[in-house]
């Protein structure tokens, strides 16, 4: 069961989902090591009988399942609004201490998806990120194309993403870790979720929106492979924008670029290079960052106003908005190959800093 110390809520949002809620909430009540103490379901402009396959199974689930009915309207009838509201409704009566989890009304946690969502949260993190996996049964609906596309950006991304916590380590993060922050799953404390402002109400890319707005003030994000959920691979979805209107998307035709959270290889090298020399300016804001402001080509009066902010996350974000040189530019599907190839000799470059910095260290404490 959940430990007394942390109380753990639940939050889905729920949009006709009567032919998957009934696996999602088996899955949610037979957790190993560790049980939610509460489930709360948004059910947001339902059409079909998804309300009554929840009250034919929640008496069996064996955890308390709170089922909220709302009819939204115009700008507010999104997934990302539901997601946000169905979290507002769950901290209810929550201390910081505690714990939000959110999830997708067509998902399956794996049976320690609390239990290892938990751990991590004990273990320091204020958020955790989980993985989302395409469920086995239903991958033969994606054409190999379109997996072999997703296969090569899903490298690329996590070549950047290692060569981001070679040259600028995160310990609250550490490696081996995973790329995604989906809402399919994401915990958070309490206390987290609220001095972040919550989940935002924006129209679909809520969960990134999130996790941004947990860095800007320099929440411990853990991307932990242990926590993992399987996820339908429905072309038709329910969230406008979402995964399955990218699925059917790229079904159809190749999209130009890939992923907005990718960049090509050497501008990430150079972004996290100038992200670590950031990091050590901003425990010293009042020194003289003249060479940092000569570096990323502008004045040193942006650099000082930057470091002034109370966190890291908002200081490096200000700097990424007024730094022209940290401008991201996006990456090409053609480009793939050439990127991939470009990001492995960067990260050997990038293991071959981090092996040294950490011979340094050790020298140091020796």
């Amino acid at each position: 069961m959940a430990t007394r110390e942390r109380r753990i809520v639940v939050a889905i949002p729920v949009k006709n989902e009567s032919d998957r809620i009934g696996p999602c909430l088996r899955a949610l009540a037979g957790q190993q090591g560790a049980l939610a103490d509460k489930l709360v379901l948004l059910l947001n402009n339902c059409t079909d009988d998804t309300a009554h396959q929840i009250r034919r199974v929640a008496p069996s689930l064996g955890t308390p399942c709170a089922m909220i009915e709302r009819r939204l309207y115009g700008a507010e009838a999104t997934a990302g609004f539901a997601r946000s509201l169905a979290l507002r409704h769950a901290a209810a009566g929550l201390s910081d201490n505690d714990v939000l989890i959110t999830t997708d009304a067509d998902g399956e946690v794996d049976p320690v998806w609390v239990c290892e969502n938990l751990h991590a949260i004990n273990q320091g993190a204020d958020a955790v990120c989980g993985r989302a996996d395409i469920d086995p049964a239903e991958a033969h609906l994606i054409p190999a194309h379109l997996q072999d596309d997703d296969s090569k950006e899903c490298t690329l991304h996590a070549m950047l993403d290692e060569i981001a916590w070679r040259l600028d380590p995160d310990p609250a993060d550490p490696w081996p870790r995973h790329t995604q922050d989906a809402g399919a799953s994401i915990a958070v404390t309490v206390g987290a979720w609220r001095r972040a402002g919550g989940m935002p109400p924006v129209p679909t890319g809520e969960d990134r929106a999130f996790i941004e707005n947990l860095r800007r003030v320099d929440a411990r994000i853990r991307h932990s492979c242990s926590v993992r959920v399987t996820v339908s691979a429905r072309a038709i979805g329910r969230a406008a924008g979402g995964m399955a209107d990218t699925i059917r998307r790229r079904m159809i035709e190749q999209d130009e670029f890939t992923d907005a959270a990718i960049e090509p290889a050497i501008d990430r090298y150079r972004r996290i290079t100038f992200r670590a020399k950031a990091r050590a300016a901003w425990a010293t804001p009042d020194g003289d960052h003249s060479a940092l402001a000569q570096a990323l080509g502008v004045s040193r009066t942006v650099v000082t106003d930057a470091l002034h902010h109370p966190f890291f996350g908002q200081a490096w974000a200000s700097l990424q908005e007024d730094c022209p040189r940290l401008l991201q530019h996006r990456v090409r599907f053609l480009d793939l190959p050439q990127e991939i190839d470009s990001a492995g000799a960067l990260l050997a470059a990038a293991r071959t800093r981090h092996a040294e910095a950490e011979h340094d260290m050790a020298l140091v404490s020796s």
